[in-house]
């Protein structure tokens, strides 16, 4: 999970985007809101990882939710920090690079 959250907080540096982790709250943040979800599913003895990162969504879809259950703290997206539209095509390229980037430097240490 920790090398999921790496992952998406380096590709949002490569936007100029300045994200964290947030002390005992799962997931990506810039400041206090939240850009960047994880989770885990487990079924049969199989794990499955997966994220969602706020590229370009409507956040006022977020207006009637609770965000992970999380009260005091909002969310944002890419969009919303930049002061523009993001395509998507170009966060997936980061992504896969960083993808690439981290799980090579794993293998070297397995």
């Amino acid at each position: 999970m920790r090398t999921l959250e790496q992952i998406i907080i380096d590709t949002l540096s490569d936007f100029k985007i300045h994200a964290q982790r947030n002390e005992g709250l799962t997931g990506v943040w810039v400041g206090e809101e939240k850009i960047a979800a994880l989770g885990v599913r487990v079924s049969r003895w199989v794990t499955m990882h997966g994220f969602s990162l706020n590229v370009n969504p409507d956040l006022s879809f977020y207006d009637g939710i609770i965000p992970c259950g999380i009260f005091e703290h909002g969310v944002t997206s890419m969009e919303n920090m930049l002061k523009r539209s993001i395509k998507m095509a170009q966060v997936k390229i980061k992504l896969i690079k960083f993808f690439n980037h981290h799980l090579q430097k794993e293998k070297k240490y397995a």
